[in-house]
This record gives C-alpha cells, sequence and structure tokens, in this order.
C-alpha cells in the first residue's frame, strides 16, 4: 500500500478522534463546536519552487555514492542513475565534490583542472551528467580548489624542474618558466608549512600537506589559467562553484581572500548571470560576517554545524529553541549589512565532520529535530549524502567520514567499496535506503516530508524574519517569516514534552497549519486559538 495514503489515513483518524472527543465534551450537534485544523507535511499542497539560487543542495561525494560499473569505485554515471533519488526527496540542487583529475580517493588535490578523473568517468559522462540533472530541475554545483594544486600537476613539477637548475644566486626569471610565479616559492624555509623542493635549496608553501603546494593567487598568468579552466566547466552546464578552503588563499588576509572571490564570482558571473558561489570559512560568526564583504552570495554557516553547533545542540536540548531563532534572526541582518544579496548555507555536517548519527548518539527523534531545525532555516540548506538514512561514521579518521552509501541491506547493487584506508565494519543503527523508504515513520521519509514542506513555503528560504517574543521562551519559539506579500508562522517545540501555544490575539490567531514535522509522529493540532504541540516538532502556519 502507497505510504502517503497510509500517512494520510492516519492523520484523518486522528482528526476523527479529536472532533470526536471534542463533541462528547460540548454536545453533539453544537453550533459551536471546537474546530480542529491539523494538517501533515505530506498532505498535498501546491509546490512553489522558484527557479532562482535558493535551492536545497545535496553534496555527494562520488567515490561513496552509487557504482555504476562494477569496479567499487562510484562514478558520475551513478550519480546520473539516482538523480530520480534525488529528486523524489526534494533537492534541486547538488554539490559534487571534486571531479577533477587527481592522485587520492578524495581528490583535492587536483593535477588537470581541465579533466575528470578516470576513476570516476570521463567528461562526456559529466555533461550527461549535468543534462540530465537540469532536465529534472537539478542545479549541479562543482568543487573548486584553487588554493593548492597537487604536487604532480604540471605548473608545479615543470617549476620543480627549474629551480633545481637555477644557478645559485640567480633569480627565477617568469619569462623562462612562467610556473615559478604560481606557487609561494622561497630561499628560505618560511614557516612549519614551508617544503624543501627536493635537489635544491627552495623550498615551497603546502599548509595542508606537502603535496598540496598552495598556489599564489595574485599572479595574473594564474588568474588567466583558472579563468580558463572557469569557463569550461560553465560551457559544460556547470551551475555555480563550492570555493574550498576560501580563508586559507593568503593566511590571515580576509582583505586579499574576499577580493580572491570578488574576481571569480564577477568573472563568471560575466558567462553565466545566474551563476553561484558557496565558499567554505571554517570560522566563527564574525569571521564569515567578514567574508561576506566579497559580495559573493553565500558561505556555509559553519556556526550552526558539527557536533557543538547550534542545530545539533538545539537538537539535543542544550541550546534553547528561543536562541536559536534568535540566532537566525542574527544571521539575517549581520550577514545582510556585508551583502544585502547574501544567501546563507546552513548545513549540519559534511565529509570533514562527524556523522548526527555520532553527534546525537543515534537518537533517531533528536536526529529528526535536527532536520527540521535545518529546513526551517533561511537560505540553501545542505545535506550531506547519507544524513537522510542516519550513516554512521567512527573516530577522526577522514575516511570513517566519507563510507560507502547504503541503499539496500539485501540488495547490493550499485555499492560501492567507499574509501580503501577506512575502517571495517562500521555498524549503522538504520536500515538502508530502500528500507526506509517503506517505512513511513523513517529518517528518509521524514527528511522527505521536511524538503517536501520547505518547497511549498518559499517563505522557509527567502522570508523576513520576525520573532514573536510573547510567545518565545526557553524550548518553545515561534516566529513569522515574511517574502513578497506572503507571511507564514514557524512555531518550534524542541523539548521532551507537550505544549500548548496561545495564538489568540496575535497576528497568527487566522491563520491555519499548513504542515507540522513530528519526531515522534504525534500530531500537530491547532483548536480555538490553541496550538498543541508533541515533543519535539515544527509547525507551518499560513
Amino acid at each position: 500500500m502507497d505510504n502517503r495514503f497510509i500517512r494520510r489515513m492516519r492523520r484523518i483518524i486522528a482528526v476523527v478522534l479529536s472532533a470526536a472527543l471534542i463533541t462528547g465534551m460540548t454536545g453533539c450537534g453544537n453550533k459551536n463546536m471546537t474546530q480542529v485544523s491539523e494538517k501533515g507535511a505530506d498532505d498535498e499542497q501546491e509546490l512553489n519552487i522558484i527557479d532562482d539560487n535558493y535551492r536545497n543542495y545535496y553534496e555527494i561525494f562520488v567515490y561513496s555514492f552509487y557504482d555504476s560499473d562494477g569496479d567499487g569505485t562510484g562514478d558520475l554515471n551513478g550519480v546520473t542513475e539516482k538523480l530520480d533519488y534525488i529528486h523524489d526527496m526534494g533537492f534541486n540542487g547538488i554539490w559534487l565534490m571534486p571531479v577533477m583529475q587527481s592522485t587520492t580517493y578524495h581528490k583535492y588535490d587536483v593535477v588537470d583542472y581541465n579533466s575528470v578523473d578516470k576513476e570516476y568517468g570521463t567528461l562526456e559522462d559529466f555533461e550527461r551528467l549535468v543534462e540530465e540533472a537540469h532536465k529534472l530541475g537539478i542545479r549541479v554545483v562543482i568543487d573548486f580548489v584553487i588554493n593548492h594544486t597537487s604536487s604532480q600537476h604540471k605548473w608545479f613539477t615543470d617549476a620543480c624542474e627549474y629551480l633545481r637548475g637555477l644557478p645559485d644566486g640567480e633569480e627565477p626569471d617568469a619569462a623562462q618558466c612562467p610556473y615559478v610565479d604560481y606557487y609561494h616559492f622561497s630561499r628560505e624555509k618560511e614557516s612549519g608549512t614551508y617544503y624543501q623542493v627536493s635537489g635544491s635549496k627552495w623550498y615551497y608553501e603546502g599548509s595542508f600537506w606537502s603535496e598540496m603546494p598552495d598556489l599564489d593567487l595574485s599572479c595574473d598568468a594564474l588568474k588567466r589559467e583558472l579563468e580558463a579552466t572557469a569557463k569550461l566547466w560553465l560551457d559544460m552546464g556547470v551551475d555555480g562553484f563550492r570555493m574550498d578552503a576560501a580563508m586559507h588563499f593568503e593566511e590571515n588576509d580576509k582583505a586579499f581572500n574576499t577580493q580572491v572571490l570578488n574576481w571569480l564570482y564577477e568573472y563568471c558571473k560575466g558567462i553565466n548571470e545566474d551563476f553561484y558561489m558557496v565558499s567554505e570559512v571554517w570560522a566563527n560568526k564574525a569571521t564569515i560576517e567578514d567574508y561576506y564583504a566579497s559580495g559573493t552570495p553565500s558561505m556555509f554557516n559553519f556556526d550552526v554545524a558539527d557536533a557543538e553547533g547550534k542545530i545539533i545542540k538545539a537538537a539535543r536540548g542544550n541550546y534553547k529553541a528561543a536562541n536559536f531563532v534568535a540566532a537566525m534572526a542574527g544571521y539575517q541582518t549581520d550577514y545582510a549589512a556585508e551583502n544585502e544579496d547574501y544567501i546563507d548555507a546552513p548545513f549540519i555536517t559534511n565529509h570533514d565532520m562527524g556523522r548526527v548519527a555520532n553527534a546525537l548518539m543515534k537518537d533517531e527523534n533528536d536526529m529528526k529535530m535536527a532536520c527540521a531545525l535545518l529546513m526551517m532555516m533561511n537560505g540553501s540548506p545542505f545535506v550531506y549524502y547519507g544524513e537522510e538514512i542516519g550513516m554512521s561514521s567512527s573516530g577522526k579518521k577522514d575516511e570513517n567520514k566519507r563510507l560507502a552509501f547504503v541503499w539496500s541491506d539485501t540488495d547490493k547493487t550499485g555499492m560501492t567499496n567507499g574509501p580503501k584506508d577506512a575502517d571495517k565494519n562500521i555498524a549503522f543503527a538504520f536500515e538502508g535506503a530502500e528500507q526506509q523508504l517503506e517505512d513511513p515513520n523513517s529518517i528518509l521519509n521524514y527528511y522527505k516530508s521536511a524538503i517536501h514542506l520547505r518547497n511549498e513555503n518559499p517563505e522557509i528560504a527567502r522570508g523576513s524574519i520576525k520573532i514573536m517574543e510573547q510567545l518565545t521562551k526557553d524550548n518553545q519559539a515561534v516566529i513569522t517569516k515574511t517574502y513578497e506579500d506572503s507571511t507564514i508562522g514557524i512555531a518550534y517545540n524542541t523539548s521532551d514534552e507537550k505544549i500548548s501555544i496561545e495564538l489568540s490575539g496575535t497576528e497568527l490567531e487566522n491563520m491555519d497549519i499548513r504542515g507540522y514535522l513530528s519526531a515522534g509522529g504525534e500530531s500537530v493540532t491547532l483548536s480555538d486559538g490553541t496550538l498543541l504541540m508533541p515533543p519535539q516538532s515544527v509547525c507551518v502556519l499560513k
């Protein structure tokens, strides 16, 4: 039987039972009988998806996602095969972690900016993926790693070979080897992140790893190369770039780094006026705010992310709902002060962090609450693949954060081997995607409902926030969001107790329930101006 039909029947039964109870209290046939409004997020509303740069993004590590050819490694054709799944979940954007030719499994050390890594497929495979994604209304963002290259990149190997042959005391000449200006070379070991060029007295900077030499983004010739690369990928249909390590282009130099972001953004906007950029500035709110001075649209909101970020802390009850909505309003005010056209990019975890399941001790209801908090935020939320099925990680080892997606517990078709250096037999607490799709109360179907609710109400992503102070205290919070001429209300209960919220006498008193999310599956109801909310629930009113 169809899962949506089952859910709808359950809700109809709940309404009938509630109405029967009220009838018993007020008298059968009483014309003033209390009306109960109750509507779940999966009940059909008209979708209202606006074709702009506000999107619901799904982060994909291609290597671990889906294997289309049976070699144990995920590939681009595998992503193409799973676009229907992504679309059905409600995502209308994907971020692909690096796909360019590389020497490592993670591919953040680029050997060739103008090709696809052979493990993933071909440029033709990539173009087909973009084409099929666009048919479904899904935009494609790729990682553009310009802070560093691989030590095997031709630019670097040619520059090192030139320096080895340079006579002592002679200065490098870019006319003889232009690539010596592409990196930070020095005759001195300037810090602990400088490494010696083998066979020479020269050193180079490698902030993250000796095999990832840092590029010098002040070099005009290098910038022309990177512009050509950007154009190549945009011409293949790419809709945007995720800028890796943006605060490290030059360490502790926000002015330079924001200028670099602005340069590339404006160049790409000249090719595609709808071009989107989201940048990694792994820092506190004040620093993220400073980077919005770049004029680029989005910074990942690390203030809400990771095990000690505001979303997970609020989901586990360590951070009050009232404080959470105040933080949301603060982002709106402070980020807009630097860039009025900013688009927040909130997320819970990514490929560099332990998974949500681990941070929340595999508590299913807390994980659902975290999803609800994310999906009610402004901007473009990013969901890391596997988050929607409660995948686990293990320890601090990066490979253990990037494990194979579990498509089914019984059918291993398309399952990748995942990173070869990952620990073996890491236990997952929840079922695979196939099984969760059949369970109306699963984490996956909760994510699907939350994204669906978001897609019905464009005010959630774009609306100006107003906190209803009289209804907001501790783990209860109520806000409105206004976009153009439409206003919705959002009520939060992040506690483990049922609560009632009196809407009478407020600007929400004439609103009805538009949809809700309840971690435990209980109904949210509206009766005689009183909103009854079960534990860990969110309700949208309009």
